[in-house]
Formats: C-alpha cells, structure tokens, sequence
C-alpha cells in the first residue's frame, strides 16, 4: 500500500514523491501560540530538556528539539512550541514541520504549515515513526492511544499484487480519523482509479465511509463524477473490496439485443481464486430467445515448473422460433488446453500439451463477438506428449504423444472424414551406438564409423467426423500398427573434399489386421474380408550418398559499399535401391477372368510393402548468397555479413527400373529476408521436362520436343510478409525491461487458436487498452525518426499456381493487410483486410478506432461488409476494479 497525505505519496519502504497539491486552510484548530511566546522564548540552538519541571512527564526518554526562529518550553502548560524548521526527535519519532506544538504530559503532539502574509502555505509537516512516513497539511497525533486526525490525506491501494496505474485505488478525503492502525474513518472522500489525484477525470463522492487498508472500503450515499459534474448513477450505500491479491468475486454482465436472438446477459460470470497456483472463472451467456452458452476458464502456474490454461466452452443456438420454417437448433463446443513446463524443472522428462478441439463451426457460429478473427480458422489441431530420456549410455528416448487435426474451412457432410487422430503415438529410439570404437574414442574412417541405431513407432489412428465425435462410432476404422526400424550406416572422405555415406534400413512391420480380397460373381464387386490376428512383414534397402561444398568469392574492393559476394554450393548425388517383395502379395481371379495381384497389408496403418523393384538416383544442389557491406558506423572495422539469399534449392532424380518418363520433374524451392528482415520471401516450383497428351497424362516426349520450352511449369507457389513499424526507426533502448522474475505469473492470456497476427482482423476483446503503456496514460508523444506519429503496417501475399493438365490457374491468389496509427498520443485507428484474386472480392475487413480517456477506454470496431457484417461499440473504466462501470453496444448478424 501506498500511502499519500498532503503533498507527498508515502510508500511501504518510507519513499517520499512529491505531489502537485493545491493549498488549502486546515480545517483543524490548532492550539494557539501564547502571547508572550517570542519574549518568552529559548534560543533556537538550545536542544536540552527542561530540568525545572518537577512533574514526571509520560515522555521518559531525553526530547531533543530545535527550531530556526524560536523554541519556547511552558512549564505552566506543559508544552513545546517550535517556529519555522521545527524538529523534535523523541525515541524512534522524528517530527519536522513548519509549527509544532507538543504536549508532554498528554503525549500530544500537532505539527502544521507555515503561512505567509500572502496565505501561501510552506514547510509541510514530515513525521516519521520507526520505518513509516507520513507527510500530511497537518496533523495532531497521540502517542498513547496511537489516534490521529489528518487533514487532506491519500491513499493508493493497489487492486492486485503487482498492479500499477490505472488498476489502483485512490482513497481521497478531507477528514481522515485514524482509529487504529487497520481503521479509518472519512468525512467528505472521493475513490478513483484516475493517475491524476488533484484533478480527476471521474471519482466515485462518498459522504461518510469506513476505510480498511488492503481489505475494504464501506461508504454511504455516492455517487459519480465527470469532470466534477454530478451524474445519475448513484448508490444509497457502497461497498469497494480493495483486497490485494486475487480474490473471489461476480463478474458483472454486458448488456445488448441481438436481432435474432433477442436481448441479451453476456459474460456474467464469478471468478474463483483456487490458493496461489491456480484460479477458475465461471461465465454465461443468456438470449431471451432460448439461446445460452456457458464457458470455464482455469490458469495454473507455478514458477520454475509449470504453467498451463484450460478452457471448456459451449453454446445452444436456437434461430427462429418453434414452428417456423426456418427454426434450428444446434450445439457447438470447444476445448483448449495448454500446458508448458519449465526446462528446468525435470531435464530427463517433459510434458507438454497444446490442445484445439470442438466443433468444426464452432468459430464460425459463436454468438460470441470475440471469436471473429478465428472464423477464417482452416483448422484445429491438438498435441499432447509426454517424453523421457534415460541418459545412461547408450541413451534411451521414449515419447507417447496424442494428436487431432480437424478440417473447418469446407462445410462437410455427416459421413465425410474430416477429423484425423492418433490415440496415442508411442516412439523410442536408442542413440547411435560404433561397435568398432569405444564410447570415447576417435572415429576415423570407413569401418570406425560404422553405427547403427534402434527405433520403434506404434500408432492408433483413427478418422471420424463431427457427428461421431467423442462417441463409441469413432474408433470403428481405427488403425493399430508398428513399425521397427534399425538403420546401418557409416561416412568417410574421399580426397579430402568429399564426403561419402553408405547405409542400409532394415523394417520390420506389425499389425492386428489383414484385408483378404476376392470377387465377387453375383453381386459383380470385390469383397473385402477382414482377419483379426496378428501378421507382420519386413523390407529391406541400401543406399549411398556423396557431396561436397564448394565457394566462390567476388571481391570488389575494401573502399566498395559491396566490399565482397560469397556464392555456397552444396552439390549431392544419392543412389536408393530396394528389392521387390512379392512374396507378401496373393492373387485373385477378378472379372472376366483376369488375375489381380494384391497384398494383405493394403489398408493397415503401414500400407503394403513396394512391389516392383526400386532402383533410383537423385541429384540436389543448394545455393546460398552472401554479401559483405561496409558498415555504416564508421567506428566499426568490420564489415557487415548479410544474406542476399537464404537458400536456393535444384533437385530432381532418375529412375533406373522405368521403361518410360525415368527423369522426374525438377523441384525448385528457395527463399530470402531482405529490407533488415522486414520482407520474408518463398517460394518453389514444379518443372516437367515431359510432355502431356490431349488427356492431360505425361508421355514419353521430351516437351521441347512437342513445340513447347524445355521444361513445362506444372506448380507455383510464392508467399510473401512484410512488418514495418515506427518503432523500427527509434534506437534501441533495453532499460527498464521486467526481469522474468517481475512478471505475474496470472498475466497470462489462452490463446484462442487461431492466428497470432490481425491480418484477419482483431478479438473484441475490451479487458486491456493496447495504447496504454506499462500501465500510463500517454502524456508524452513518443518521439521517432521523421514523425511523431507511431504506427505499424503488416503485409501478407500468397498465391498457389497449378498447370499439371493444363488447367493453367490460382488455386489461391490473395493479398492481405493490417496496420495501426496513433495519430495523437490516446487517438489510434487501425484496420485489417484484404483481397481475394481469385473470388474477385474481399477478404473479412474490419475498421478499428480506439479513444484513450486517461481512466477510460472507447473503441468501436466495425466489419463494414460480408458475412459478418457487424459494429461494435464499447467506452468502459480500464482499471480492473472498476472495470463493470462501462456501456456497450452491438449489432450482430
């Protein structure tokens, strides 16, 4: 707590910070100085005590007291006067004011300010008491019965451990009456959570109040101010909780109409503190026309372990009503869980868990406004792993994962498959182990480097759909197999400059089912017959690589702003072979006769081994370019290395076993950053040295041969981002950065899951103001290089090329953008959108505007166009205490 009187903020460690206080007259009558006192008074150097005064005073300790102008001791009264620079230092008291006057016999004491001729104030009292510090207009305090009265105090409480600003309670009042350490009494108080306390632009006026430190304030009739004018939101009685920390409390609901569900209770709700790692929050939704939605939201965390979320949602939706054409109704749900773990905490063992599930619609459907940026999701997905290691040698690595996928973006019928699951994944692999060399011995060679490794992977797949979701049906095509994998290789250098592999795979291959297939002469199908059992079968292939690197520099000079190009080659060239394994295949006699060869194994979760040999050469070139720029410091000796070109990849192959088309297609693929990192460019390509018939199949003709160039583009792809923003021209300054330590372990927000940028625009989520900065009002312009104006501009473009039949088309093509003005320091617009190409229109495009009001937040967000065509309007308190004094407005789709 931080404790403000008078002029000055007082805190726990006896901090003093000036305050800008208008003076005022004390409204407490001070004892009167007696006439004679001047004449009567002691020199100011004098600092002994009184050794006349024969009555034994309370005050047993020596007083030492001193005075600029003039001290004088009354024996008849019992009292001290002290004039200008007043001190007194009594045990561990230390009083220094302006006018002090004490009564040692009642052990009273008042300290006050000095007034001019002009009724300007000066020399505030400064009254210390062991390590606590007040600084008040004036005071009168007892020693005995620790009672005092103080005139124009203020007191901060703050609303949460670690809150600052804006989420901190400002207790002002007249009249202070200390009863005791733990309560007071105020007469004519203003509460705000406003910064500025001598002009606030709102407070709560409380006419008579009971004051807890940290636990409560208990006020009368109050009521709201504006800028000092009265509003009609009053209270007959008023009850604030100040307690510090988090504490249990009612969520207080935002009201609306809804055209098609009617008005409406959104987010009333109660949250729930579980001890000091964990907390819950309970919240609903309520439609007058039957629609409801309830949701749950935990955070856990402890530091140095762990840290995690988990939030449980889910809606009735009713549209229409019950005997209309158009009624519906539906339920929709969503699952998240997080859960991370420090590295620390176990090294040898890790559990992580990043969870996305719930109907395919949910997102699109949601009666909530907040999930807008996510209806542009494509898909959910899940993982939760668990991984242990066992570090004696030779290591042992063991995982057991759960993953999901789920396909939102194409509406789906009730049998189609768009939901993939793994329950679960297990992997263990043994490090690599050199039978030929001991565990700490030098390698070298072919046979010293000979190694090989043990791995197994064991699945239970399955696919399903939302209509079978968490239900018995979903496992009914689950796949259950395992794979055992032991590879053999080694590695060693050929004149020096190239570097050899050679290496074999031996897989063995498990399942719980087979498929046996035969036809069927009456019904004219293939029947397919499913055997329960065990069965296993095993593949084996050889393989051998060899590349090298090689560099190329062009020098243009020391005195050149491109002083040096540095061109990487990494040329490869692999050799596969693999056998044919028929003995694992069966026949059947198909229609008309004719045999069909097929395999068991076809269908389980491993497929079938190869049939037909496989003997294959591939070849790979990557580029990578570089370029030494003289440094624009010109204290800097050393040039600057950056990338002209992050990779640049050629690869294609050859295949021995073909009669036809034995060259494959040439894959390129590459990227770069460029503009210091703020452009991120990729993208690959497909070239088909072959032609294609009338049919749209390859043919054994070369395409250059056919009238066409020598390669034929059948795929292309480009992604490009771009982020720039004011910050960028400012110079960097890592000062006043929170320590890890620093930080809330409850700040901490559950990702939605879907994009972490707004280039599909931002939640209206109104808990936070993004102007506002480490909790301050924006007084000050931020200065940044050619502007005053901060602002950001993200950028996004991705377009997809397909021509594999010559279709020649953009399966995708669209550009996307969004960026942020302030454009004065609590005024800031922003906005998000973009444009389809290839539909012809745009993207989902909002419009935001944000008014900082120092202790309020106004914002109106607006989705001018399309399928969720909306506004949204919103001007509420910041502070989280008051955080339910707020009025919003909506219109839904």
């Amino acid at each position: 707590m931080v404790v403000v009187c008078g002029f000055f903020a007082i805190g726990q460690e006896g901090k003093i910070t000036p305050l800008n206080i208008k003076a005022e007259r004390d409204s407490i009558i001070a004892p009167l100085f007696p006439p004679t006192a001047i004449k009567d008074s002691i020199a100011n150097d004098s600092l002994a005590t009184d050794s006349l005064n024969q009555k034994p005073p309370l005050l047993l300790d020596k007083i030492t007291y001193k005075a600029k102008d003039y001290v004088k001791l009354s024996q008849k009264e019992n009292k001290i006067y002290l004039y200008n620079e007043a001190e007194i230092y009594y045990q561990d008291t230390e009083l220094k004011a302006g006018i002090i006057i004490m009564d040692y016999i009642k052990n009273e004491v008042y300290a006050g300010r000095m007034v001019d001729s002009l009724g300007n104030y000066s020399q505030l009292p400064y009254f210390k008491q062991g390590s606590n510090i007040v600084i008040p207009d004036s005071i009168r305090f007892n020693f005995d019965t620790q009672k005092a009265l103080i005139w124009n105090s203020r007191t901060e409480q703050q609303a949460a451990a670690g809150a600052l600003g804006s989420d901190a309670m400002k207790v002002y009042a007249e009249i202070t009456k200390k009863e005791n350490d733990s309560v007071y009494f105020l007469s004519e108080g203003k509460l705000t959570t406003s910064t500025d306390t001598i002009n606030p632009d709102y407070y709560i006026r409380v006419r008579k109040a009971k004051f807890v430190p940290k636990k409560k304030v208990i006020a009368g009739f109050s009521n709201l101010y504006i800028a000092d004018v009265p509003t009609p939101i009053a209270m007959p009685f008023a009850y604030f909780p100040l307690s510090v920390g988090r504490s249990a409390g009612v969520l207080m609901p935002s009201f609306g109409n809804d055209p098609d569900a009617g008005y409406f209770l959104q987010d009333m709700g109660y949250y729930v503190p579980l001890g000091d790692y964990a907390d819950i929050t309970l919240s609903g939704d309520f439609y007058t026309n039957g629609s409801y939605a309830f949701r749950t939201a935990s955070i856990y965390t402890k530091r140095y372990k762990y840290r995690g979320n988990v939030n449980l949602r889910f809606e009735n939706i009713v549209n229409s009503q019950k005997g209309f054409s158009d009624y519906s109704l539906s339920r929709n749900y969503n699952i998240q869980f997080s859960h991370t773990q420090d590295t620390k905490a176990s090294p040898n063992s890790r559990f992580s868990a990043s969870v996305n599930l719930g109907s395919s619609d949910y997102y699109q459907n949601s009666l909530q406004q907040r999930n807008l940026p996510n209806t542009q999701n494509n898909t959910l997905s899940s993982s939760i792993s668990y991984s242990k290691t066992f570090p004696n040698y030779p290591s042992v690595n063991m995982s057991l994962t759960a993953t999901h996928s789920q396909l939102t973006s194409v509406a789906t019928d009730d049998d189609d498959d768009n939901i993939n699951m793994t329950l679960p994944t297990f992997q263990a692999s043994v490090e690599r182990i050199y039978p030929f060399v001991k565990q700490d011995g030098v390698k070298k060679g072919i046979i010293d480097n000979i190694n090989f490794q043990y791995s197994v992977n064991a699945q239970n797949r399955l696919t399903t759909n939302d209509e079978d979701f968490f239900t018995a049906r979903m496992f009914d095509n689950a796949r259950v197999g395992a794979s055992h994998s032991i590879p053999v290789a080694t590695n060693f250098k050929v004149a020096k400059f190239f570097s050899v592999s050679l290496g074999g795979n031996y897989e063995d291959v498990w399942t719980l089912e087979t498929y046996n297939r035969s036809y069927d002469d009456v019904a004219e199908e293939v029947v397919i017959d499913t055997v329960s059992g065990f069965d296993r079968y095993n593949t084996y292939n050889f393989s051998a690589s060899i590349g090298t690197t090689l560099y190329g520099t062009f020098n243009f000079g020391e005195d050149k702003k491109i002083q040096a190009i540095r061109h990487t080659l990494r040329p490869s060239l692999s050799y596969g072979y693999a056998p044919s394994f028929e003995q694992f295949y069966d026949e059947y006699l198909g229609e008309d006769g004719v045999e069909v060869q097929y395999s068991r194994f076809t269908g389980t979760l491993n497929g079938a081994p190869s049939l037909g040999q496989s003997n294959s050469l591939s070849f790979s070139l990557a580029n990578t370019l570089e370029a030494k720029v003289k440094d624009k410091d010109s204290t800097k000796l050393e040039p600057k290395k950056i990338s002209l070109l992050s990779n640049f990849n050629v690869s294609t192959g050859y295949n021995f076993e073909s009669d036809s088309l034995r060259l494959n297609p040439l894959s390129i693929n590459g990227g770069t950053n460029i503009l210091d990192n703020k452009m991120s460019i990729n993208f690959s390509a497909g070239l088909d040295p072959y032609a294609i018939d009338n049919n749209g199949r390859r043919i054994d003709t070369w395409n250059i041969d056919n009238g066409g160039s020598l390669f034929r583009l059948t795929r292309a792809n480009a992604n490009v981002s771009y982020s720039i923003s004011s910050d960028m021209f400012n110079k960097k300054d890592d000062k006043g950065r929170k320590e890890e330590e620093d930080e809330d372990p409850f700040d901490y927000v559950a990702q939605s899951g879907g994009r972490d940028d707004d280039l599909f625009g931002r939640a209206d989520d109104f808990n936070s103001n993004p102007i506002r900065k480490d909790g301050k009002n924006a007084d000050v312009e931020n200065p940044v290089y050619g502007t005053k104006i901060p602002w950001n501009f993200r950028l996004a473009y991705s377009a997809n090329y397909s021509n594999t039949a010559r279709q020649n088309e953009f399966s995708s093509h669209s550009l996307m953008f969004s960026g942020d003005i302030e454009l004065a320091p609590r005024w800031s617009i922003g906005g998000s959108s973009g444009y389809d190409f290839k539909n012809q229109g745009f993207t989902l495009t909002q419009l935001r505007f944000q008014r900082d009001l120092k202790s309020f937040t106004m914002r109106f967000n607006w989705t001018p166009f399309g399928t969720y065509k909306r506004w949204y309007f919103f001007i509420g308190i910041d502070s989280s205490i008051l955080k339910d004094l707020k009025w919003e407005n909506r219109s839904q789709n």
